[in-house]
């Protein structure tokens, strides 16, 4: 019986995505450090991240929602993708990586070959490095 009840309010409801998780994380955060800190700016950032995170969750207007979330993963992108690839070079124990000085972007190569001459496929800019 209030299963159904439960189930029949939360038909239609948006739910969580990426924005909820980063505000509901935030808000996590912000209150473990007013929990250690007894700052009440912190304690208060923190429920409103949690009402902001709330509100979306328990919304219908799914495409206002989607927007918002659309929004966020376009300004998160670049730093999410420096972040995996930083995390997927800390973990590769097989290759090296390098910055290519002509237009910026990561080049890999096996580790362990001695000093070797680097061509960028974008580019084409030569350079040496010891692998």
């Amino acid at each position: 019986m209030i299963r159904n009840a439960i189930q029949r309010f939360l038909y239609g409801r948006y739910g969580v995505d990426e924005l909820g998780r980063v505000l509901v994380y935030t808000g996590l955060a912000l209150m473990f450090l007013s929990v250690l800190t007894g700052s009440q700016v912190a304690n208060g950032l923190s429920f409103a991240m949690y009402a902001v995170a709330l509100f979306r969750m328990m919304s219908r207007n799914h495409a206002a929602r989607r927007r918002e979330n659309e929004g966020y993963l376009r300004r998160s992108a670049p730093v999410t993708r420096k972040m995996r690839l930083w995390r997927s070079m800390l973990r590769d124990k097989e290759h090296r990586y390098f910055k290519c000085p002509g237009c910026k972007k990561y080049l890999r190569v096996p580790r362990g070959k001695g000093r070797i001459a680097i061509t960028c496929r974008s580019c084409g800019c030569q350079f040496t490095k010891e692998s």
